[in-house]
């Protein structure tokens, strides 16, 4: 194999890797939504977790992908342990996909049906097509699946690459020498993992094997130790990703090494004793690319039947592996809402992202709720509650806003990047919502201390305006989680009626001022309740409107209120329907 040879069978790897890269980026940007029904639906059923796993390996079409996502789920608290079992399973199965697609390669027939499933023959086509899409098009679905033609055809290509580099090898003593150093089967198992270590991706390595076998050298006692070290090989990624994760991601990752050494101890000696009862046939005879994809499948397949019995054992020993640190690990875990683990997927970090955007409404919404409750009827203990919630919204809009810049920077799409860009313009609102609230506990006390009372007018005015901020509150609160745009449009006349109604509480209290029934004290305690009343109203709507204004991909706040108050007929039949509701001269 001379000097060029070796360039050219690198150069074929390069290919492949990108390849392979390309791909699956694609395909996981066109599945990204149907990734996020599939993680939603993930139990502790062991049977529907494996299929779930094998779906999103199938999917993604990287094992590797799918344990680094779940180490961040796991780490980050939104998946236990024990249900990414089965789905580590899963992608084992799921990972084989890519060999039978390689396995084409190896076709030999003159009929022009079967030269043009080779997919040396159709990937130009492929080619073409993605290109046109990836140029021409608009649609971003036909951008990714650009991307996904153009990926399979690089990867082809590589694949052709590095079969023809090692074309020579087939004449080559020195070769043949050094192959037969692979019939120890311990060698050929670490020959697998460490290959498979060292470019991160099981694919790929099996890619090569496949290659490797078109020299017509490659017997069954050597390629069956490899590709079983291949899948323990491919557990290095996942090893490397839970550096300086918690417990539960370790324990992720623990498993997927023990599942896929256990299938190795099993396989093997059955492997050896199988050959020696058939009279060593594996030592004589060759595999092709499409012997190597049914040896993987039948290895992973056989590995899941035998194993997935005993899940609870895995999960038991890994538990006993990999011990829970103290009370601050679990601490300081539950601090840590979303892993960076999670940019390898960056659909499904947007979609946990929004997740606890929703908590974080919901939360929002409480404390507004409590707060007003007060107002009229004080408790101590609600008034804690109320603080506790007030920090728990701060450190959500920290680490939240946080994780969302920098995975702003990565490689969304434009329904994702809209998601991102809505959250990042929501998550202060949510937090000043809770501040108000809070705000509105310290009113509540002073009066409660002070023992305020107002009249029996003003009582009723204050009334009908905490409701009216209470019913804005759930509104958007249910509008965020529904991204619901055409409750959203509800959101805004509210707000105008509920700053109406704030005014004419103004008016009326100067009035009493000045007839002598109220006191400037009093006065004080009026202004900062109808404030934060005021504020929380505002906060609603910038919450609504930016739900909408993400459906419309434009943020341009200002401009859209300034639109939708001048001759829109919607906002004013909302706007008197609820002027109607809180209209103070009707108490």
């Amino acid at each position: 194999m001379s000097f060029f040879d070796i360039l050219k069978l690198c150069a074929g790897l390069v290919f492949f890797l990108y390849g392979m890269s390309t791909m699956s980026d694609g395909l996981e940007k066109a599945a990204g939504s149907k990734l996020e029904i599939i993680l939603k639906k993930m139990t502790s059923n062991v049977f529907v977790s494996i299929i779930m796993g094998t779906v999103i390996t199938a999917i993604i079409q990287s094992s590797s992908a799918t344990t680094v996502m779940l180490v961040g789920l796991v780490n980050s608290g939104l998946m236990t342990f024990e249900s990414s079992i089965g789905v580590i399973f899963g992608a084992n199965i799921g990972t084989t996909v890519t060999a039978w697609f390689l396995s084409l390669v190896g076709v030999q027939s003159d009929s022009f049906f079967m030269q043009m499933v080779k997919p040396q023959n159709f990937a130009p086509i492929l080619a073409i097509v993605g290109i046109a899409f990836m140029m021409m098009s608009k649609s971003e679905k036909k951008k990714n699946l650009g991307m996904i033609f153009v990926g399979f055809t690089v990867l082809i290509y590589g694949m052709d690459i590095m079969s023809g580099s090692v074309e020579g090898l087939a004449d080559s003593p020195k070769f043949t020498e050094l192959m037969t150093k692979f019939n120890n089967p311990v060698i050929g198992v670490i020959i697998g993992a460490v290959v498979t270590a060292v470019i991160q991706s099981s694919s790929a390595s099996v890619g090569i094997l496949q290659a490797l076998s078109l020299t017509g050298t490659l017997t069954y006692t050597m390629a069956v130790p490899i590709i079983l070290g291949q899948n323990i090989g491919t557990c290095a990624t996942a090893m490397i990703s839970c550096l300086g994760a918690g417990a539960g991601a370790k324990k992720v990752s623990l498993s997927h090494t023990l599942i896929n050494v256990l299938g190795t101890v099993i396989f093997l000696p059955v492997f050896i004793i199988g050959n020696v009862a058939l009279g060593s046939y594996f030592d004589n005879n060759f595999v092709n690319p499409a012997s190597i994809a049914v040896i993987h499948t039948i290895f992973n397949l056989s590995n899941v039947i035998i194993l997935a019995p005993f899940t609870k054992l895995i999960a038991r020993l890994a538990n006993k592996l990999v011990k829970e640190k103290s009370g601050e690990e679990k601490a300081k875990t539950e601090a840590v809402y979303l892993d960076e683990r999670l940019f390898r997927s960056p659909a499904v970090a947007v979609m946990e992202c929004d997740n606890y955007a929703s908590k974080m409404a919901v939360i929002a919404k409480d404390t507004i709720l409590k707060s007003l409750e007060l107002v009229f009827s004080y408790n101590k203990d609600e008034a804690k509650k109320i603080k506790e919630y007030e920090t728990t919204l701060d450190v959500y809009e920290d680490q939240l806003g946080t994780y969302l810049v920098r995975l702003s920077s990565e490689s969304l799409t434009n329904n994702d990047a809209r998601t991102v860009s809505k959250m990042l313009h929501n998550i202060g609102d949510f937090e000043r919502l809770g501040d108000h609230a809070l705000n509105l506990q310290k009113v509540a006390e002073e009066i409660h201390d002070k023992k305020v009372h107002f009249s029996e007018n003003a009582r009723k005015e204050i009334t009908l305006l905490l409701q009216a901020i209470a019913e804005i509150t759930i509104l958007t609160t249910r509008v965020y989680e529904k991204n619901d745009v055409e409750l959203a449009a509800r959101v805004e006349p509210l707000e105008q009626v509920i700053d109406r109604v704030t005014a004419e509480i103004k008016a009326h209290h100067i009035n009493r001022l000045q007839s002598g029934d109220c006191t400037i004290e009093l006065g004080f305690v009026l202004s900062d309740l109808l404030t934060n009343c005021e504020r929380i109203s505002d906060h609603c709507s910038n919450i609504a409107v930016a739900v909408i204004e993400a459906e419309m991909d434009s943020f341009d706040t200002h401009s859209y209120l300034r639109d939708i108050k001048h001759n829109n007929e919607q906002f004013t039949e909302i706007f008197e329907e609820f002027k109607k509701k809180y209209d103070l001269h009707a108490q």
